[in-house]
């Protein structure tokens, strides 16, 4: 196994993004965290899996960035999670100054590694690691897009009762309540939802997408969503490795394209192993470009707080 991709947390949504990607073959991991035991414990429980799920790929576990050196891929998790009542915007002082102390050794023992950020706020997190990594705006890509999509897709299905991936979906903006459905682009097998379902249930659908997470918060009480957002990071992972150059919605940085500039914001991308070959900009109505500039307001606001940019 060539390839190499360190998870920076080793807590839920870390260790299963680990779990998931060694059990794809996807590559070996190196799964990092400050405390001591946590990520060795946990690389060595999912290796002991190894016989009877049958996977080649190796799992380690580390608290010292030097055995993350050379990685191709870097997937940052790590990061104080949402308690009920809690926005994710609530969690920005704090985790940014976690997020600044790991990608500055991210950056200094994998220089040419492709970023990606799950850490919440999810697009002000990777303005910041865009900002304090030096890297190419391409290196550096947030986890939001396909989550909140994989989200709305589920709950489309739900209404029509077929099969999950029967559904597709595009979701826009940023990674919160302020995110951009696409009903023009959501289809339950190559129909619009327009067609199939009446504008009070989409806008039903809409409102449990844009909540969806702060619903899995309420019900855990104690943890936030971990299963479905370490899928969508890896769904992300497996385009990049793998090259399969596949438009996925994302946060990327945008400088000029749908008219918003130096701000993070989900949108479709397509992803490659050279990180964000291209940003696919898709027709919106008028409504729903006033829709994503006022998001990507919002994030450009949160971003201001951490004295970033003017």
């Amino acid at each position: 196994m060539n390839r190499k991709i360190t998870v920076v947390g080793a807590g839920f949504v870390g260790a299963t993004c680990a779990q998931r990607v060694v059990e794809k073959d996807l590559a070996d991991v190196v799964l990092i965290d400050i405390a001591e035991g946590l990520p060795q414990g946990k690389a060595l429980d999912i290796m002991e899996s190894a016989p009877v799920e049958g996977f080649k790929a190796k799992i380690i576990g580390t608290n010292d960035y030097k055995e993350t050196a050379s990685s191709d891929v870097v997937v940052i998790t790590a990061g104080i999670p949402r308690k009920p009542g809690m926005s994710r915007d609530d969690l920005q002082a704090t985790n940014a100054g976690i997020v600044r102390g790991i990608v500055e050794k991210i950056a200094k023992h994998s220089p040419d590694a492709i970023l990606i950020l799950v850490t919440n706020p999810l697009d002000v997190m990777s303005y910041l690691a865009l900002k304090v990594s030096g890297f190419e705006p391409r290196k550096v890509i947030g986890m939001a897009g396909v989550l909140d999509s994989a989200r709305y897709r589920y709950f489309v299905a739900r209404a029509l009762s077929v099969s999950p991936d029967a559904a597709g979906a595009m979701v826009f903006g940023g990674h919160g309540d302020s995110m951009v459905p696409l009903t023009k682009y959501s289809t339950v097998n190559g129909k619009a939802i327009t067609q199939l379902l009446p504008a009070e249930k989409i806008e039903a659908i809409n409102k449990r997408t844009r909540e969806g997470g702060a619903e899995i918060v309420g019900l855990l009480k104690t943890g936030s969503a971990y299963y479905a957002p370490s899928a969508s990071a890896v769904d992300m992972l497996k385009s990049i490795l793998l090259d399969e150059k596949r438009v996925l919605p994302c946060s990327v940085y945008l400088n000029g394209e749908y008219g918003i500039n130096d701000v993070y914001c989900g949108v479709s991308a397509m992803l490659s192993g050279a990180g964000v070959e291209k940003i696919v900009e898709l027709e919106l109505t008028d409504e729903e470009k006033v829709l994503l500039e006022r998001s990507a307001r919002g994030v450009k606001e949160n971003i201001k707080k951490l004295g970033l940019c003017a």
